[in-house]
């Protein structure tokens, strides 16, 4: 029944330009996604109210996660004065993704399903590896 549900996805894709730095931000944290034991069922979902950035089916395979993804360059010498990518999420951007969410679970008759909301964060520094935050159940569905 699950494979049904995924073959008739109800959302959109639309060609939108991404920066590079998001595209490969979002890369990253699909893979971190994945090592954690979550299936990625889209990416880059439209909606009326709004995008996803990545849509996943929790371990349990039941959980419909819906994850927001928030990559930030760092420059050298910016540290002081840098923000985590987290500080983007606010409380505009928290209703928005619950709002996303739910229009996603109705679309697809999930009503019965638990669902989230997780954050990843990537910093992405001038020189080095990139660094990864994964936040489960970040943000509260209402």
């Amino acid at each position: 029944m699950l494979h049904r549900v995924l073959d008739t996805l109800a959302i959109a894709r639309r060609g939108r330009s991404t920066s590079h730095l998001g595209r490969a931000g979002e890369a990253i944290a699909v893979r971190t996604l994945r090592q954690a034991g979550l299936r990625v069922l889209g990416r880059n979902l439209h909606v009326p109210m709004g995008e996803a950035d990545v849509l996943c089916l929790a371990p349990d395979s039941r959980t419909i996660v819906l994850v927001e993804v928030k990559t930030r360059a760092i420059a050298d010498g910016q540290q002081s004065a840098y923000l985590p990518p987290e500080a983007a999420i606010t409380a505009d951007k928290r209703t928005k993704l619950s709002l996303i969410l739910r229009h996603l679970q109705r679309a697809n008759r999930w009503t019965d399903r638990p669902v989230r909301i997780d954050v990843v964060a990537v910093d992405w520094p001038a020189r080095g590896r990139p660094v990864v935050r994964h936040h489960a159940d970040a943000v509260a569905v209402r």
